[in-house]
């Protein structure tokens, strides 16, 4: 996405314990994920750079849903989609590494699917993708695009970077 808007960049892990980060509120849980990526990065980075870090959770049901554990968890996530839709909450930190200066926001997005079918479920599952996706979801991909109704919010939110934040 950043690629997209013209921007060079490069891709870093920030190596931290998610699960030590445990949150009830989903937004203040995604941006003290993103918070505490951009801190155990932001020493790494020397010369003038701006530095982007986000974190996502899925709420469903208002249950917030990181990536599946393993392929029962992922069919329990996909058999609820059938009947309530699933809200991206996704946070961003951007620090300004010369002067120190942060900006941060959360977006929200909620994405409607059509029914899946075991088909469908064992499909998706076999693909092994939605392991590294929070809520075991993306909508990027002709597997995915044909499941999706409706998006309320940004595409790029649902992606995970939110360009307007």
């Amino acid at each position: 996405m950043l690629q997209e808007m013209g921007y060079e960049f490069e891709v870093e892990s920030a190596n931290i314990d998610e699960k030590a980060i445990r949150i009830d509120d989903p937004k203040e849980l995604t941006l003290a994920l993103a918070r505490a990526k951009a801190e155990a990065l932001r020493a790494q980075f020397l010369e003038n750079a701006i530095l982007i870090t986000s974190d996502q959770v899925v709420v469903w049901n208002g249950e917030i849903r990181e990536k599946p554990q393993d392929e029962k968890e992922a069919k329990e996530f996909l058999e609820g989609y059938n009947t309530h839709p699933a809200q991206t909450v996704t946070a961003v930190v951007v620090i300004n590494t010369a002067t120190g200066k942060q900006a941060q926001g959360v977006d929200i997005a909620t994405v409607y699917f059509s029914t899946f079918s075991e088909k469908d479920i064992r499909e998706i599952i076999e693909d092994k993708s939605l392991f590294e996706m929070a809520g075991g979801f993306t909508v990027e991909g002709e597997l995915w695009e044909r499941h999706i109704n409706k998006i309320e919010g940004k595409r790029d939110s649902v992606i995970g970077l939110p360009k307007e934040l």
